[in-house]
């Protein structure tokens, strides 16, 4: 006696695929955020402070535009980074009236522990979650996902 296959899988929806991973990646960085909280600077801060770093010096007013908040609260969080010493005023070459702020030695120690942080908590919890084709299965989503936010 042989058995039926069953019913054939069904392809999810697009729809179904993109609000179980806009979940999943919600719960990814809200414990990637987590695994770095033995630091002082709040989410905000480090998006300032890694903006700085990738881009170089900004203004206050280029950085709230790129951070889609208000120049007053841009204002509030370089101060925060500059009372740490994690960021530098200085003036702006092409308008004496304006500052640019700079990331200093401090900031991107800083930057790179809580980077490291994130990066050590999730190859724990690769290492000891997920087997060998677990592993590749989800290197190979990774290049998936690359591609998605490439586009």
């Amino acid at each position: 006696m042989t058995q039926s296959p069953g019913p054939a899988p069904v392809d999810p929806t697009a729809e179904q695929v993109a609000d179980d991973l806009a979940a999943v990646v919600g719960r990814l960085l809200r414990r990637l955020r987590s695994s770095s909280s033995e630091s002082l600077l709040t989410p905000t801060q480090r998006s300032v402070l890694a903006r700085i770093e990738d881009g170089g010096p900004a203004t206050t007013a280029a950085l709230a535009r790129a951070e889609f908040v208000r120049p007053q609260s841009m204002r509030l969080t370089l101060g925060a980074l500059e009372e740490q010493g994690l960021v530098e005023r200085a003036p702006d070459p092409e308008d004496g009236r304006k500052s640019v702020m700079s990331i200093t030695d401090t900031g991107r120690t800083t930057l790179a522990a809580v980077r490291a942080a994130k990066r050590n908590w999730l190859a724990e919890a690769i290492a000891a979650e997920l087997d060998g084709a677990e592993r590749r299965s989800v290197a190979e989503a990774t290049a998936l996902l690359d591609r998605l936010v490439g586009s």
